[in-house]
């Protein structure tokens, strides 16, 4: 796309051919000097945009999965121990650990299809947020390129292939944080050699304490630019850690146990991630291509306890489902770039191939030891999904993207109940067409029309007998659609001020889920979400910038029910205020307030969540050219507020029958972290 006013050949390059073509240099010039980029005439939604890389590294994060928070409206958050899948929640849903948010990180997808706890299970943990270069968000389902998980919006965190220096840290904090990390990008032959290792560990503020430990490393060889050249990478991530689960509210409010307590000390998990990933880009005035091409092997081994003796008042509730697979993918596009009589255009056409060979299960567990099998299976999910889309600049103040995806799935499971075994087959086409108008005195309007899906577990789609109960169960569709429509407009018609603002609507054909924690795909309604977000940044002076978002969002179910129309879990209300304060001679710094609003714990809405409020703070002072110290706070006014809430039966022991409560997480205290760093 071209831009309306002049700007340097570099930064061109990069709106022409998007963020996934940028040279890596024009980043570290244009994007990292802590002024957002500017997105007019250049985005295709008031809802998408990219985060520099300056600005991730000004964010005060808890944990690596929180970076993905820069995307204006999400919110990430924890039920359990840090080693877990964040909780996720965007644009009405309750996205669990990740479905209908896709994710990926230098082009690999971390959303895990038919996975034992949860569809579209997105770990984190294995993030360094001192590699990340850059955020590239969109919302609603308007992308071609974007197939499964990516209804409610897509997350795309990009690592640098190169490190202006070298840099080393030590960070010391409350609750037996440690972490320490070095990375650095010496030359090496013709290119460079990018190495990251990280160690962390974290006990959290629990009774029992997490134990959390992390070991992480990356190695990557580049050549060449991120739009011209070549790099392979590999990752490896290991964690293990214990979790204080959510507890139930009665026993908090009768002094039997406390806000950090746990019921079962023996839950927890451990997981490992390994990668073998490479991308090739080329880039020239007529035309761009790119391929790239991953093998991951994950692990995890979870245990878990939410009902507490509901279901065994002997042994008690746990759980384990472990999960290994394999997933190997390989993406490739090719764009050609034409003007002719006055109309810019892009043409792209694509293929996306990913495979997904599983082992899960769900097991009846005491203290991690197997008691009893509930499912067993070997998933094989294949997918493969055509794309193309055109982009087209018809005027200075027109432009419009268009676009068509096919998806075709083949779901086989092997289980251990035969009737559960087989294979099944779906389909899927998702058009999209969006409209830009403008700028008008630095103002652009847009209107966005799309259909996207996200696909079922695999057992689900299979299963005919219920595992845990013996009784006749119903298959479910492999694929899902969603259909959204939106307006959107993008000001910067006040100096120094960007502003978007957009309205939305999304429906959903039906909301089926594979309950992991059940073995079972529990039934789901069709819905509706209306919602508005409005986002902000404003640099009124060269030391300080201002991020303002709220989003609200209306969740209903389309059809009848006596139970009522309300989504159990679905966000209503969320913002944040930001000051970010850099360049100020040796200091830098920032504070962030948050809030997550209430949401309804039940159908007919009479139960609903607690709202949260937290300010994370961060300073910074520059020793010299080469060694700062930096001092983080969370939760700085030590407030006692839930950080997730769920309405459902259990039974403690010692009581005679189970009883409806709410369930909660609190938010961690009020803790520090003092780090030093060091560049080389």
């Amino acid at each position: 796309m071209l831009r309306l006013r002049p700007i340097p050949c570099a930064l061109a390059a990069l709106l022409l051919h998007g963020p996934s073509y940028a040279d890596d240099e024009v980043l570290q010039r244009v994007l990292v000097t802590g002024s957002r980029a500017s997105q007019l005439g250049v985005a295709d939604s008031a809802n998408a945009g990219t985060v520099s890389q300056k600005q991730l590294e000004m964010r005060t994060v808890y944990r690596p999965g929180e970076l993905l928070e820069a995307t204006p409206g999400l919110i990430v958050s924890q039920h359990s121990g840090e080693g877990k899948a964040n909780q996720f929640y965007l644009r009405g849903f309750n996205l669990d650990h990740g479905t209908d948010l896709r994710s990926t990180v230098d082009d690999m997808p971390v959303n895990q299809r038919s996975h034992a706890h949860g569809q579209g299970w997105t770990d984190l943990n294995f993030l360094i947020p001192e590699l990340a270069a850059r955020l590239d968000y969109k919302k609603g389902p308007y992308s071609a390129l974007d197939g499964d998980f990516a209804s409610a919006g897509s997350a795309a965190m990009t690592y640098s292939s190169r490190l202006p220096l070298g840099v080393a840290t030590a960070t010391i904090g409350s609750h037996g944080y440690g972490r320490t990390m070095m990375a650095a990008s010496p030359e090496l032959g013709k290119g460079h050699l990018l190495y990251a290792l990280e160690a962390l560990h974290s006990d959290g503020p629990f009774v029992h304490p997490e134990d959390y430990q992390k070991l992480n490393g990356v190695l990557r060889y580049s050549e060449g630019y991120d739009n011209n050249g070549f790099s392979v990478t590999a990752m490896a991530y290991r964690g293990k850690w214990n979790s204080t689960d959510q507890i139930p509210l009665r026993a908090v409010a009768n002094g039997s146990l406390g806000r950090f307590d746990t019921i079962d000390p023996t839950d927890g998990g451990n997981a490992r991630r390994f990668s073998l990933s490479g991308v090739w880009r080329k880039s020239g005035t007529d035309a761009s291509s790119k391929v790239s091409a991953y093998v991951i092997r994950n692990q995890l081994d979870l245990y878990s306890n939410f009902t507490y003796f509901l279901d065994d008042p002997v042994n008690g509730d746990q759980f384990s489902q472990p999960d290994r697979r394999v997933t190997s993918g390989i993406n490739a596009g090719h764009t050609w770039h034409a003007h002719a009589g006055g109309v810019s255009s892009d043409l792209t056409v694509g293929v996306q191939l990913q495979n997904d060979n599983a082992f899960n299960g769900l097991y009846n567990t005491r203290a991690r030891r197997r008691l009893a099998t509930t499912r067993e299976d070997h998933v094989v999910e294949t997918s493969a999904g055509l794309y193309v889309e055109h982009h087209a600049r018809w005027s200075e103040t027109f432009r419009t993207v268009a676009g068509l995806r096919s998806d075709s799935y083949r779901f086989k499971v092997r289980s251990d109940l035969a009737a559960n075994s087989g294979s099944s087959r779906d389909h899927q086409l998702s058009p999209s067409l969006g409209a830009a108008f403008g700028p008008w005195r630095q103002t652009e309007f847009y209107v966005n029309l799309g259909s996207g899906f996200h696909s079922n577990d695999a057992r689900g789609t299979l299963t005919t007998i219920d595992p845990r109960t013996g009784e006749a169960a119903e298959k479910v569709p492999g694929l899902v659609r969603s259909r959204g429509m939106e307006l959107g407009v993008r000001s910067e018609i006040i100096p120094l001020l960007q502003t978007s603002l957009s309205l939305y609507r999304l429906d959903f054909e039906s909301e089926l889920t594979f309950v992991g924690d059940a073995g079972t795909t529990e039934a789901g309604r069709p819905s509706r979400r209306h919602g508005i977000e409005f986002s902000n940044y404003y640099k009124p002076l060269k030391w300080l910038s201002v991020d303002f978002d709220l989003a609200f969002a209306r969740a209903r179910s389309r059809d009848f029910s006596p139970e009522g129309s309300r989504i159990p879990g679905a966000v209503e209300g969320v913002g944040q205020l930001a000051l970010t304060v850099d360049q100020l001679g040796p200091w830098s710094g920032a504070l962030r307030l948050r809030y997550f609003g209430p949401r309804p714990l039940i159908e007919d809405n009479s139960v609903r969540s607690s709202p949260s409020t937290t300010i994370n703070g961060r300073v910074a002072y520059r020793i010299n050219k080469t060694m700062k110290v930096e001092l983080e706070g969370f939760n700085l006014a030590n407030r006692r507020d839930p950080a997730i809430e769920y309405l459902y039966a259990s039974r403690l022991q010692g009581e005679a029958a189970a009883r409806d409560d709410i369930h909660f997480h609190p938010i961690e205290s009020r803790s520090a972290r003092l780090t030093l760093v060091k560049n080389f």
